[in-house]
């Protein structure tokens, strides 16, 4: 299986002022934004001459997602484009990865696992 590492998500409390922070003292651009299904929301960006992404995430209280913020809890999760999620979950559960958000209770074509260290992988098709 290839892993294309495609981009990096933050937690963060407070979209709004994260979004006006990356985008006017950094100088990054917004690529991308949506709502997810459980109501939380998504901003991507991309600083000057770079195409690997950051992307905010906030996630509303009593989903599957939040947690109390705490802090060195920054970091939310990678994620990396595979041909085959459903493959790259179970390579990868074979590897040592622990179970996060399993094909089968997945939202779409994105599914999870967490790393030894328990920081979220994203597999995206």
């Amino acid at each position: 299986m290839q892993y294309r590492f495609y981009y990096t998500g933050i937690r963060v409390r407070n979209l709004s002022r994260s979004l006006a922070f990356y985008t006017k003292a950094i100088g990054m651009k917004v690529v991308n934004r949506g709502t997810m299904r459980h109501g939380g929301k998504y901003v991507q960006l991309v600083g000057p001459g770079s195409r690997q992404k950051l992307e905010l995430n906030w996630y509303p209280p009593g989903t599957r997602f939040y947690a109390p913020y705490r802090k060195g809890e920054e970091i939310d999760h990678l994620a990396f484009v595979v041909a085959d999620v459903r493959k790259a979950y179970r390579e990868l559960i074979r590897k040592g990865a622990k179970r996060a958000v399993p094909p089968e209770d997945s939202e779409g074509t994105e599914v999870y696992v967490k790393d030894p260290d328990g920081i979220w992988i994203e597999l995206l098709q």
